[in-house]
This record gives structure tokens, sequence and C-alpha cells, in this order.
């Protein structure tokens, strides 16, 4: 079985120590972050992210390594700027004044292009992407159709956004709600290279995207490196929960990339019918109801993690990851989603600063 890399972009929260809302000092924290990181870490939309990215491993003790190399340096150079690194997928205090989109040309000219969409109090969203590879975009294209149906159960896992505008959304993950408001966010389409190029093409041309960076399927081929990037995990404080989901998405594309690369059809699964599982994925999390794409039958979603669990098993056996995967899985039913934690610490400290304080103490936990 071909050797798959993998990488993960995770997208962080500035937030201020004193009132624990979001802080625009992301200029100077990647800054410093960047003496010791360079590239690795990146402005992101708004003035309060910050953006950092692991090399491609081939292993998840190393994948983890990396993303605990890239955390420390992150919370220290926020530490430095008065404000703490935050792992979450939207801002469990909300802006005391509007949001500040980055100042560069790229997120002036999107901010202005797309203002209508662009929340000043809560259009901030933190996500978590896997990246799997090296491959050709006709590959990446090709795998992306098998992924697709299995991407709600995984979304299932990650929920980590229950907050917004300081109140319950009731939803696990409300950054799948906020995120949908642009363009392209959904699942990707099934078309071949040729049909993907012109209708990219025709995107831009149109000014429906001002750039194919703003491609936001839930997977696409990477328009920076050669990639597969799976881009429907919010960011989690919890580390063992990114490794967790980057080991799934690799084990997964480890055995459905034979089958793409054999010419085997993907599943015949409608667009409506996927929409409708990410849904109930963000809705109810690891412990609600879910979809199963395959057959529209309504399952608790502990069924179809299971079932994703035995579709990524030869893969994951491959990669030597079964065991680990199988690990964290137990200790995440056990613990709960990040969205169960963010609810448990306002259940313990009745405020939702100490719910902050929970997520920077867990994101630096590494």
């Amino acid at each position: 079985m071909r050797a798959l890399t993998m990488g993960v972009e995770e997208e962080f929260l500035l937030v201020d120590k004193a009132s624990r809302c979001p802080s625009d000092r992301a200029a100077a924290v990647i800054a410093d972050a960047a003496a010791e990181l360079g590239e690795q870490v990146q402005t992101e939309f708004f003035a309060a992210q910050v953006e950092v990215c692991t090399r491609p491993v081939s292993d998840t003790a190393g994948l983890r390594a990396e993303l605990a190399r890239l955390r420390r340096t992150a919370v220290a150079a926020a530490e430095e700027h008065g404000c703490r690194l935050v792992a979450t997928g939207t801002p469990a205090v909300p802006p005391a004044r509007p949001l500040t989109v980055t100042d560069t040309d790229r997120y002036r000219r999107m901010a202005r292009a797309f203002d209508a969409l662009v929340g000043r109090y809560d259009g901030l969203v933190c996500g978590c992407h896997v990246h799997v590879g090296t491959m050709d975009r006709a590959t990446a294209l090709a795998l992306s159709h098998h992924l697709r149906p299995w991407l709600p159960v995984l979304q299932s896992l990650t929920g980590n956004s229950p907050f917004v505008l300081g109140h319950d959304t009731g939803f696990d993950s409300w950054r799948y709600k906020q995120f949908s408001r642009w363009p392209t966010v959904g699942p990707a389409p099934v078309m071949h290279e040729a049909q993907y190029e012109a209708y990219v093409g025709a995107l831009v041309e149109h000014r429906i995207l001002m750039d194919r960076r703003m491609l936001y399927w839930y997977a696409r081929p990477s328009e920076h490196v050669p990639t597969l990037e799976i881009r429907v995990a919010d960011s989690n404080a919890d580390i063992e929960t990114v490794v967790l989901v980057a080991a799934l998405v690799r084990g997964l594309a480890q055995g459905l990339l034979a089958e793409a690369e054999r010419g085997q059809p993907p599943p015949e699964v409608s667009d409506r019918r996927l929409r409708a599982a990410h849904e109930l994925a963000a809705a109810g999390g690891l412990h609600g109801w879910g979809l199963d794409p395959f057959s529209g039958a309504r399952l608790p979603a502990g069924t179809l993690v299971e079932r994703l669990l035995a579709r990524a098993a030869p893969g994951l056996e491959a990669a030597g990851d079964l065991s680990l995967v199988e690990d964290l899985l137990r200790r995440l039913r056990r613990e709960g989603s990040g969205a169960d934690r963010q609810r448990a610490a306002l259940g313990r400290c009745g405020r939702l600063t100490g719910v902050v304080d929970e997520l920077a103490a867990a994101t630096a936990s590494v």
C-alpha cells in the first residue's frame, strides 16, 4: 500500500489576558514566532488569528512532535505580547469591538468584495486542515470523490465551537454555520480535472470567488502544495484530537487511493444528502444523531464512527496507527468532544472567561 505523508494547518485565536476577548496582536505575535518558525507561522483573515503549518511527516509520532513544537512557540510569542493562544472554532467571549481584518492587500480586497459576509462581531472562525500527499491534481480530485461521504463522520469528532456572541448555540460546531456564509463552502463537487479547471476558472472570472485560494470545499486539491486538503474540523485545544483526525484522514486516504487509482467509480451520494449529514454532525457531534450518506438512514453518530474506523482500518494498520486510533477514540468518547469540554468548563466556573482560561491551558498543554 502506497505510503502517504500528512500535515496539519491549525488556526488559533489570540485573546487578551485580562478581558479574554479577541486581541488584534497577531502581527507582533507572528513576527516573534517567525524568528524560530519562519513560514510555518502565518497570518489569517482577522488580526486576532494566527495560523501554523506542520512540515509533511510520515508518522503520527512525528506529527505530534511538530504540532507541539509549533504550539509551544506560538504560545510563548503570544505571552510576550499580553495575550494567550486559544484553539477553538469560535470565540467563547465575544469581541469587545468590531473585528479588524488583517492589513494585507489580499485580505483588504476580500473584505471589500465580500463585505456582506464578514461578520464584524461573529465572523471569526478557526479551523484545522489536514493535508495528505504528495499527489497531482487529477489524483487529488479522484481521491476527494471517494473521501467525501466519510467527511461528515470526521467532522462529528471535532466540534469545538458551541458558543457565539456569549451564548450557547446548541451546536457542537457553530463554526460550521458561520463559515458556510462563504461561497464554495460545502461538499466537493465530483468532476474530472478538465471540468474542475473550467469550473474554477469560471468562478473567478465571474467574481464569485476573488481567486483560486478562496476554494473552500471540504476536500480540495491544495493550491499551494501538491496535496489533498481536508477542511471539516474545528480547531481543537486537545492536541490528541488533532492527531486522531489526521491519522483517520490518512488511514482512509491510504485505502481509498488504491480504489481511485484503479479507476473504481466513487459512491453516488447526492450533495443534498451530504449537506444534511454535515449539518447533523455539526449539531450533534460525537454523541448526537448522524446521517449515513450511503443509505440516507438516521443513525447514532457513534455507529457511524465505528463504520468509519472499519473502513479506515486497513490503511491505519498499514501505517501502524490502528491501535493508537482505537485508544484515542476511546479517550474521546470517555472525555467528550471539545464542545463537551467547553460546556463542562462553563458548568464548573459559571462564566465564559473561565471557559477561555481552560481552552488556553489545554492549547498550551503539549
